[in-house]
């Protein structure tokens, strides 16, 4: 059975569970920016509208008994009262009057009173505020002008400077505690995408499991279908077409045995009037000479397509033994030198082939199914091929295989006879596929070969014409006689 690729850190669960980590982190780091934003401007709010509330009532209090014009000593003093009203060390109070300036701590406060703060208090003529960050101090910054009993202003400004550095502080330890939660929140993703991720890919690796066992030819294999969801609809359309597919393919195994033993039967019954036929075209071919020349020229073409009859039922049976794996192997200790000379003697070949022929060569074989293979692929390059036919045979110098090697030099195979050379009854005007016309000569050839162990390649040689190489596992005779 074929065996699943590793997946590694492509595989779907890494995918899933990463997508998982990723949306959860997103989701999380979304969340604290947005908890961190709305809780800052809540805090923030919340405070500027105190600083607010407490400075406008505080001046409203400090200005009842405030005289104008006013010099520096008053304008000190009204920010000094202003300051204690409002509470806090943080908080320092600015008045101005005309040109002149008075702060409740002279050491600091003045310089955070932006020119765009006091241009709004001038213009609008009411309170504005500003938050500042000066040095890495956030402060809020308040303004309004001073009237008198509803009059028009009097041209006294007051400032209150209000640190924010508790606010701050505190939205801080909000972001801190939020981004705290984010560690637990991913891992927590994490496991809840392993465990989806389980569920979601135990089906398809059933699914897997059951395709590769259809693939090495188990076709009963069939997944266990869970739900009505899209997986569930996947393993019942694939049982249904596991079941069409078993269905037909018995069905053409079916066929395929039967025309086999058809193929057999005919073939056996053939064989005795065959030989009788055999025989009698036999005798009217040696008295052809002395019979009138149309009934001679008759009597030689019977017994010639008599016996192009007889090695086509030969093959035929040749086949089915194949077919039926009742094909055996006699191996015997052979020189393969002196067998392949045999075979080219037997049939008067021996002097239009050259061959390479090193002797020493032995090994156990089945010495007439070797023939076989020899004399067809010998055949078919001597009447589809041109001279020179060459044959080699070789041995692997590691001594696990031997080969025999027929070229010829005639204008090759086509494209299209390459994939089809070794088909039964497979006929082209150049392919080699066929013996005396039977088109199952090769075919035979390769099934003799592959009983060994073995194979036969066909192939175009580079510098034209075709070349078949027969393959055999080199079983050593000492090997064999152990």
């Amino acid at each position: 059975m074929p065996r699943a690729r590793p997946r590694g850190l492509g595989g779907l669960r890494t995918r899933l569970v990463v997508a998982f980590v990723l949306v959860a982190l997103v989701s999380a780091v979304t969340a604290t920016a947005l908890a961190y934003r709305e809780s800052r401007t809540a805090v923030l709010q919340r405070k500027q509208d105190a600083v607010r509330s407490d400075f406008r009532n505080r001046v409203e209090q400090a200005a009842a008994d405030f005289d104008v014009p006013a010099d520096e000593v008053a304008l000190t003093r009204f920010a000094g009262i202003v300051a204690d009203g409002l509470g806090g060390e943080d908080t320092v109070v600015v008045a101005t009057y005309r040109s002149r300036t008075a702060s409740s701590d002279t050491s600091a406060g003045r310089s955070w009173i932006t020119p765009a703060l006091r241009e709004a208090v001038r213009t609008r003529n009411r309170m504005s505020f500003q938050r500042v960050d000066r040095h890495g101090r956030p402060c809020l910054v308040v303004g309004t002008p001073v009237t008198f009993d509803g009059a028009a202003p009097s041209g006294l400004d007051v400032y209150a400077v209000t640190s924010l550095r508790a606010e701050s502080e505190d939205t801080a330890g909000v972001l801190d505690a939020v981004r705290d939660g984010i560690v637990p929140v991913v891992l927590l993703a994490a496991v809840l995408a392993l465990l989806a991720a389980g569920t979601v890919l135990r089906p398809v690796r059933e699914l897997g499991r059951a395709t590769r066992r259809h693939a090495a030819g188990d076709l009963s294999s069939r997944v266990r279908v869970r739900g009505r969801d899209e997986l569930g609809d996947l393993a019942r359309d694939f049982n249904e077409t596991a079941d069409a597919l078993q269905a037909s393919v018995a069905e053409l195994r079916e066929q395929d045995a039967r025309a086999k033993r058809f193929v057999a039967d005919v073939s056996h019954e053939l064989r005795t009037p065959l030989t009788a036929m055999t025989m009698v075209a036999t005798v009217l071919d040696e008295d052809a000479g002395a019979l009138p020349p149309d009934a001679a020229r008759a009597a030689r073409t019977v017994s010639a397509e008599t016996a192009r009859l007889a090695r086509l039922v030969d093959d035929l049976m040749e086949m089915s033994r194949f077919d039926s794996g009742a094909a055996r192997l006699n191996l015997t200790a052979t020189d393969l030198a002196e067998a392949v000379r045999a075979t080219l003697s037997l049939r008067a070949l021996t002097d239009r082939v050259r061959t390479a022929l090193p002797d020493g060569v032995r090994a156990l074989v089945d010495r007439r199914r070797v023939d076989v293979i020899v004399a067809n692929l010998v055949g078919n390059a001597l009447r589809h091929g041109a001279a020179p036919v060459t044959l080699t045979l070789a041995a692997d110098p590691a001594g696990d295989w031997i080969t025999v090697e027929v070229a010829d030099h005639g204008p090759g195979l086509p494209p299209e006879a390459l994939t089809h050379v070794f088909d039964r009854f497979y006929k082209a005007d150049t392919a080699r596929a066929r013996s005396e016309g039977s088109g199952l000569g090769t075919a035979i050839a390769l099934e003799n070969a592959r009983l060994h162990g073995g194979t036969i390649e066909a192939a175009n040689r580079p510098g034209g014409g075709a070349v078949f190489t027969l393959r055999l596992p080199w079983r050593h005779v000492d090997e064999g006689t152990r």
